[in-house]
């Protein structure tokens, strides 16, 4: 399988005011880039995997034969591949609302509302760099959670819904330190609820 980033179907200043430009070029061009590649690279030494989605790699981890220091790699880089896809694809500067999803966010959570709140909350608890995600978990049962790092929900046996990039990266050009700002902006800018 050839890996390569996946195409914007936006311009990088679509999603202004909420996410500038510089900053969506930048972690798309390096930051996402540079997963990709360090992704790439490591399973160079492993012909066998290359027939396999970037998904399943994450979803069979544990298992792969693999060196440990390799199973890491894959992990970060990995991770850090998939999850981007997802989260420029959850985005756009129009509403796509899925509207199965928000009655199972609504069924689920008790409202919208309830559901940002108690998402936000996971995104600014998360110490330090990761991700904040809408998952079903192995019932197809929504859930939050928080994941630091790169690590990606696939690796416990769920599948990603909804995921919000909180690594410094993701919004220190335009909010600085104010990790809550950016967070209540980006809602601006998912276009699936």
């Amino acid at each position: 399988m050839t890996f390569e980033l996946p195409k914007l179907t936006y311009s990088f200043d679509a999603l202004e005011p909420f996410i500038d430009a510089q900053t969506m070029e930048v972690h798309y061009s390096k930051h996402h880039q540079t997963y990709l590649d360090n992704f790439k690279k490591v399973l160079d030494k492993y012909p066998n995997l290359q027939d396999q989605t970037a998904e399943d790699l994450l979803k069979n981890l544990n298992s792969l034969k693999v060196e440990e220091t390799d199973r890491k790699q894959i992990r970060n880089h990995g991770g850090g591949f998939v999850n981007h896809n997802i989260y420029w694809s959850i985005m756009g500067p129009e509403k796509k609302i899925d509207q199965e999803l928000l009655k199972d966010i609504e069924k689920t959570f008790g409202s919208l509302d309830i559901f940002k709140e108690q998402f936000n909350k996971a995104a600014l608890g998360l110490f330090g760099s990761g991700w904040a995600w809408l998952v079903r978990d192995e019932e197809n049962n929504l859930e939050i959670c928080a994941l630091p790092n790169q690590d990606s929900p696939l690796t416990m046996g769920h599948t990603p819904i909804l995921g919000l990039d909180v690594w410094e990266h993701a919004y220190y050009l335009k909010y600085q330190n104010k990790r809550a700002d950016y967070i209540n902006a980006w809602w601006n800018v998912v276009k699936i609820i």
